[in-house]
């Protein structure tokens, strides 16, 4: 896929994760657009340890190197990088069967994955892949995706996946992130209707994985606790 690509296997809250008895439930996380699994990391520890105790968290590198400027230039350290390109409408993809791929092996190579855990760009994906699943065009190696958690998520738009990705509801137990004041929040309003009772934590930042304050603690802790509960019966 071009340039080496780099596999960050990070771990949060997961110590020991290989000698307890009840596993904790591993989500792969998707990183945004032109950032890193450092970045994504380091963004998602404006949560409570509580919450990240309770989790698996594997982050890795999107396959594909930063083709323009990056939006967190100056804020975070390069290197950066994308899962694929699209062109201004969104509506066109270049590299998209080569990112599923991608995926799929990463979620071969840090499995057993539970859930997919995505910011922005990595939100648009994983809202995607349960469907794209069901469908047989992406992930067709692995367990089916068990949940998700989408923070400043929204649908694509290729016309082509579409009709593959959100024909049917998205069944799997989804909590989803919306902030008053991020721009994408209208379009991530749009995939709630493709989710079957999604979970909803609304927050009053704008684009960006936001603090939790006493209330969506709870609704996530109520979650994680659901997911929980989910059986390994899918191997």
């Amino acid at each position: 896929m071009g340039a080496t690509t780099t596999l960050l296997p990070f771990s949060m809250g997961s110590e020991g994760h290989n000698t307890v008895s009840i596993r904790k439930p591993r989500f792969l996380c998707l990183h945004g657009f032109r950032t890193s699994a450092e970045i994504h990391k380091t963004q998602m520890h404006k949560w409570p340890q509580s919450v990240l105790d309770e989790l698996d968290l594997v982050f890795v590198d999107a396959p594909f190197p930063c083709s323009g400027k990056s939006e967190v230039e100056g804020i975070f350290d390069p290197p950066y990088y994308e899962w694929f390109q699209f062109n201004k409408e969104f509506t066109e993809y270049t590299n998209f069967d080569e990112c599923l791929k991608y995926i799929e092996e990463c979620m071969i190579k840090y499995g057993p994955i539970d859930g997919l855990l995505g910011f922005s760009q990595g939100a648009i994906l994983s809202a995607a892949l349960p469907g794209l699943q069901e469908k047989g065009v992406a992930l067709t190696k692995v367990p089916k995706v068990k949940s998700l958690i989408i923070i400043g998520g929204a649908k694509l738009k290729s016309p082509s996946l579409i009709e593959k990705a959100y024909s049917s509801p998205i069944i799997c137990p989804s909590l989803h992130f919306l902030g008053e004041a991020d721009f994408m929040k209208p379009y991530g309003n749009e995939l709630l209707e493709s989710c079957f009772e999604p979970v909803v934590v609304h927050h009053p930042k704008g684009h960006t994985i936001p603090r939790l304050d006493e209330e969506n603690l709870k609704t996530v802790l109520s979650f994680i606790e659901r997911i929980k509960k989910i059986p390994e019966n899918e191997q």
